[in-house]
């Protein structure tokens, strides 16, 4: 099986054309190929498909533990790049379709840039989903372990529980996100962010993603999160989010749409051997 690796600020995948594959994509071939020391080792692959629409690019995002995620802002930014590096996309901007929805994506710096438009954030709890009564998920209380977290729920086509209980670590997000990820407040599980607002045009966030574990950093959740502290009036409409692996520049339009830009590295062209999987 070929593959293309990239890492957008550290967030690494394995590009595949899906046409290539040679046999299923089972949750066990997931994990080994994902696994670190066994395997190629990612935080995930992303598989081009054939779209029914000839102008619109097809994407699976396949998560490490075998699960599929709607979205992924690190993945788009990737998966956009392997495009314009083999030549089926040029500098004008082109559309891909995920579970989450059908994204716009433009490619700058000869590549090295990437802006996704992610689509509108929606705080509603049944487009999450959150369970309980329809409403935004607001300022509420989630118990996780020993402690109580104040909290807003979010979806930019994938779910999110951003932690807005002020100065965040990495420890708190390994610790506690495994927890508020599989909480029974959210029947799919979410992806969590611990939020703190720097200053009106900045935030810093510790990511802890559903199927992946602690990451570096992510593109969705960082919409997320610039979006529910601009819900919150912390900051303003363009806000540079802060995490352990760089930064990511996000909009957010009056209606809540949110456009994201942040950098793309091209690390390998490969091939794994079917011996890995014995």
């Amino acid at each position: 099986m070929k593959y293309y690796r990239y890492h957008a600020l550290g967030n690494d995948y394995l590009v595949v054309d899906g046409e290539s594959l040679t046999a299923p994509l089972t949750a066990e071939r997931v994990q080994r190929i994902c696994d670190r020391h066994r395997g190629v080792g990612s935080d995930g692959l992303l598989i081009r498909e054939v779209s029914r629409d000839p102008q619109v690019v097809g994407l699976r995002i396949i998560n490490p533990d075998g699960s599929e995620a709607e979205k992924s802002g690190n993945g788009l930014r990737i998966f956009a790049r392997y495009l314009w590096d083999m030549g089926v996309v040029t500098t004008e901007p082109f559309r891909v379709h995920t579970l989450g929805g059908v994204v716009s994506c433009h490619v700058l710096a000869e590549g090295r840039l990437v802006t996704v438009d992610m689509g509108k954030v929606s705080f509603l709890s049944s487009h999450i989903p959150v369970t309980g009564p329809e409403r935004e998920v607001l300022r509420e209380t989630i118990e996780a372990g020993d402690r109580a977290f104040t909290f807003c729920a979010a979806t930019v086509g994938n779910p999110h529980c951003i932690v807005i209980d002020g100065v965040v670590s990495a420890e708190d997000a390994r610790h506690y996100g495994p927890i508020v990820e599989r909480h029974p407040y959210f029947p799919n599980r979410t992806n969590v962010q611990f939020l703190e607002v720097i200053d009106r045009s900045a935030i810093r966030i510790e990511i802890w993603e559903r199927g992946a574990g602690y990451t570096l950093a992510s593109g969705s959740s960082s919409s997320a999160a610039a979006a529910v502290a601009h819900r919150l009036g912390m900051v303003d409409e363009r806000i540079a989010v802060h995490m352990q692996g760089g930064c990511i520049d996000i909009e957010i339009s009056p209606q809540y749409d949110i456009r994201m830009t942040g950098p793309v590295t091209r690390v390998a062209d490969c091939v794994i051997h079917e011996e890995m999987f014995e």
